[in-house]
C-alpha cells in the first residue's frame, strides 16, 4: 500500500510540475467560465493564441444567462450577447512568478466598447487550471448608455477554468 502512494505521489508531482500559465508562441489557451455584472450573470469563453514569449491575441464571447428586465421588458439575444477580440500581455515570466501561474492584462475591441481586462491564470496540471479576469469599458460607442446597452458596458468579473489545447 505504501508503494502505491508513493508512486501516485510522484505522479502528481511530475504532472504539477509541469504545468505551465503561458508557454510563448504557439501556446493556445481555452476558457470558460462564469461572468458576474450588475443586471445580470452569465458564461464568458474565451480563446488565446501565443504570438511570441509574451504577447498573445484571441476572442471572447459572453453571453447573458439571467439577465434583469428592464422597464417590464425582456432582453433580446442582441442585448445579452458580446463578442471582442483581445490583444495580452503575458506578463507572469516576466514578474518572476512561478510558470504555473501567468498574469496577462490586455485591450479588447468588441461590438459594444473598447475596453481592457486583466487576468490571472493558475495550472494545476499541463492541461487544466482556473483563471480570473476583471474587464472594464475605455470608451463607449455610444455616449449615451441607456437600458440594455449598459449590459455590455461596464465592470465585468469572470471566473472560471482553464485549458491548454
Amino acid at each position: 500500500m505504501k508503494k502505491i502512494l508513493l508512486v501516485i505521489t510522484m505522479l502528481t508531482a511530475v504532472q504539477m510540475s509541469n504545468a505551465q500559465a503561458f508557454k510563448g508562441k504557439g501556446d493556445t489557451k481555452f476558457q470558460v467560465g462564469a461572468n458576474f455584472q450588475d443586471g445580470g450573470t452569465g458564461i464568458t469563453s474565451t480563446v488565446d493564441f501565443g504570438l511570441g514569449e509574451n504577447m498573445s491575441f484571441g476572442f471572447v464571447a459572453t453571453y447573458l444567462l439571467n439577465a434583469k428586465e428592464i422597464a417590464g421588458e425582456k432582453a433580446r439575444f442582441e442585448d445579452r450577447a458580446d463578442i471582442k477580440a483581445r490583444f495580452n500581455a503575458n506578463i507572469g515570466s516576466v514578474m518572476g512568478l512561478d510558470p504555473k501561474m501567468d498574469v496577462y492584462p490586455g485591450l479588447d475591441l468588441g461590438t459594444r466598447n473598447f475596453g481592457a481586462h486583466l487576468g490571472f491564470r493558475y495550472f494545476f496540471t499541463d492541461g487544466f487550471g482556473l483563471y480570473t479576469e476583471a474587464f472594464a469599458p475605455l470608451a463607449r460607442y455610444d455616449s449615451d448608455v441607456n437600458g440594455f446597452e449598459h449590459y455590455n458596458n461596464q465592470f465585468v468579473f469572470t471566473f472560471g477554468a482553464s485549458f491548454n489545447l
